[in-house]
């Protein structure tokens, strides 16, 4: 088998599984993915820029054809990989699908398709099939071999062995291992557990006319399937960086996961390694992804616009990049003060970060005879951005340390072990802010420029915002929203020490507050702002005497109204029934008068 390193470009729909295979191969040596998209549309741009620069860039592309489900996603893969063949002969192409029908598979092989491997499959022999694939042979699942004969042998068990060997001794080379061999095992038997479920639930997927209801109740489990596997990943094999932190040493025989130079820093050593605690909160994180997105607070969000899913990828875009950024962060050996200096560009890359990725580098589109690249236009919003979103987020710098130092969380007044539970529920509140706010910043400039542009509407938005007058109605909304937040609601919360996060809650996304000192930003309100917070001084100033004075009137109107007023009117009343009573009285005696015989 061949080192030349493989350089590859994923398609595919399933964010879930574009996060989870990208940080799996992470770990892999010789084996980079260059890029990795959603779309075959994305995917030619890529293609076709790289193909001017430099077209050994990419030596290999593993794709799967749509949604790998509805019979149009498969039949405008095949039409792809035939347009793919077409563009570029050379280009090694790997169906990595959850598609099995046999007729499919030989389509595939048809067109131009080298090698097939089904979703699930273990990593050492997916990374096996890419390198066959990638030096020119061809590979298709064991499983299909009465059906397609492959032009070149599959790689045999000890080449898979070799391959996983080798990863296993470029991330450790100068150690045994016994603790990662442990732990490696853990891994490939937990996704060799999950893959066989989600063998079953995909195969589920596939029966024709399957209910509605059914089939989103198994397309949930899927995703969790997914989400559960990139955690295993996450959690037992990760990137280098993280892995050298798990190695033991002989200079720290007793704290063999705490070895990194970040860590020997702190003055306590912490008792989880920074891999383990961030994996657990992006867990927590991609769980409640899964939940519903919807906007349930009276306060317009720039995602609203966008159908659930794009919401959804998105976000999962922006944990991903969020820790990419974190390893970054770690393999510099930043000092935990230094972090509040880096804070704006911290966050601005990852906002741009997650622009490029998510609509692409090299994506253009059409304005009226112009054709203008889609990235490059919305980073041109980068101040405006900055300024009313990205600088205001809260509590930015709190959340990077305690993930890369693991410092205690000072929040509402209150110090949380790095450990307890109410730590990573606070962590977790401010992680998923993070997320809500730069996804708002994602799609800001995008209203600012290409709010009406129907390319744009039929790719991203929901059916509820796609007219030209809903959309309209959005942005004033949004406009409005950021009056009265620059001017009133910004400066109450100041006046209160509170930050305002948005959370996602199972119903939706909601807002919540947490107390936060903001004692240096009152001090630098003027003009309108600091009238506003005047204003709600003086009305605590007054409230007090104002409810005192009200209560001492209303008791003094009380006391006329019921102890003069009713009395008076009770004896008048009174004097009324008594005379209706005499003169009821006297009829009576003269009617009796009157009766009597003469």
């Amino acid at each position: 088998m061949s080192d030349r390193p493989i350089k590859l470009l994923l398609i595919d729909q399933d964010p879930i599984f574009r996060l989870g295979l990208r940080v799996g191969l992470e770990a892999i040596p010789n084996l980079e993915a260059i890029a990795v998209v959603e779309t075959d549309t994305a995917a030619l741009q890529i293609l076709a820029e790289i193909a001017q620069q430099d077209p050994n860039q990419v030596n290999l592309v593993v794709l799967e054809f749509g949604n790998g489900r509805s019979t149009t996603s498969q039949q405008l893969g095949l039409q792809f990989c035939r347009q793919l063949r077409a563009l570029y002969p050379n280009l090694p192409i790997l169906l990595l699908s959850s598609i099995q029908e046999q007729g499919l598979l030989l389509a595939a092989k048809s067109v131009g398709i080298n090698g097939y491997c089904p979703k699930g499959t273990p990593l050492p022999e997916l990374v096996a099939a890419m390198q066959e694939v990638a030096d020119g042979g061809s590979y298709w699942f064991q499983d299909t071999e009465a059906i397609i004969t492959p032009h070149s042998p599959p790689p045999s068990t000890d080449a898979i062995n070799r391959v996983s060997h080798h990863a296993i001794n470029h991330v450790f080379p100068h150690s045994p291992l016994p603790f990662y061999r442990l732990r490696n095992n853990l891994r490939l038997s937990g996704i060799a557990h999950i893959d066989a479920t989600l063998a079953s639930v995909t195969a589920q997927l596939q029966v024709p006319g399957l209910p509605v209801l059914d089939r989103a109740i198994l397309a949930g489990q899927r995703r969790e399937l997914l989400a559960a596997r990139w955690l295993i990943n996450r959690l037992l094999v990760s990137s280098p960086e993280r892995q050298e932190q798990d190695i033991p040493t002989e200079q720290s025989p007793l704290t063999p996961w705490l070895s990194s130079p970040i860590q020997q820093r702190q003055t306590v050593p912490p008792l989880l390694s920074p891999g383990t605690l961030e994996s657990d909160l992006f867990a927590s994180c991609v769980t409640k992804l899964q939940f519903s997105l919807l906007n349930v607070t009276d306060v317009p969000l720039e995602i609203d616009i966008f159908r659930e899913d794009k919401k959804r990828e998105l976000l999962y875009l922006i944990l991903q990049k969020l820790a990419e950024q974190l390893d970054e962060l770690r393999a510099s050996q930043i000092e935990i003060n230094q972090l509040y200096e880096v804070r704006s560009t911290l966050i601005s890359d990852l906002w741009q970060a997650a622009i490029t990725d998510f609509f692409g580098k090299f994506s253009r589109i059409e304005l009226g005879e112009q054709n203008i690249e889609i990235v490059n236009l919305l980073l041109r919003n980068t101040e405006v951005v900055q300024r009313d979103i990205l600088n205001k987020i809260p509590l930015v710098c709190e959340l990077y340390s305690y993930l890369i130092f693991q410092t205690e969380l000072n929040i509402d007044n209150t110090s949380y072990p790095v450990v307890s539970a109410e730590a990573k529920s606070q962590a977790l509140m401010i992680l998923e802010n993070l997320l809500i706010q730069v996804a708002n910043g994602v799609v800001q400039p995008l209203l600012n420029s290409l709010a009406d542009v129907e390319e744009i509407k039929q790719n991203f938005y929901g059916c509820q915002l796609i007219s030209t007058r809903e959309i309209e109605r959005f942005r004033n909304d949004l406009s409005w929203k950021y009056r009265l937040k620059n001017y009133i609601n910004e400066p109450k919360a100041v006046f209160e020490s509170r930050y305002e996060l948005f959370v996602i809650a199972p119903r939706g996304i909601a807002n919540t507050s947490v107390y936060a000192p903001r004692n240096q930003e009152l001090e630098k309100l003027s003009n309108i702002p600091l009238v506003v917070t005047l204003l709600l001084e003086f009305s605590d100033a007054i409230a007090p005497r104002l409810k005192s004075l009200l209560a001492f009137v209303g008791s003094g109107i009380v006391f006329i109204l019921t102890q003069i007023v009713g009395r008076g009117l009770g004896l008048i009343g009174r004097g009324i029934l008594q005379g209706i009573g005499s003169v009821s009285l006297v009829e009576k005696n003269l009617r009796r008068n009157s009766d009597r015989p003469k």
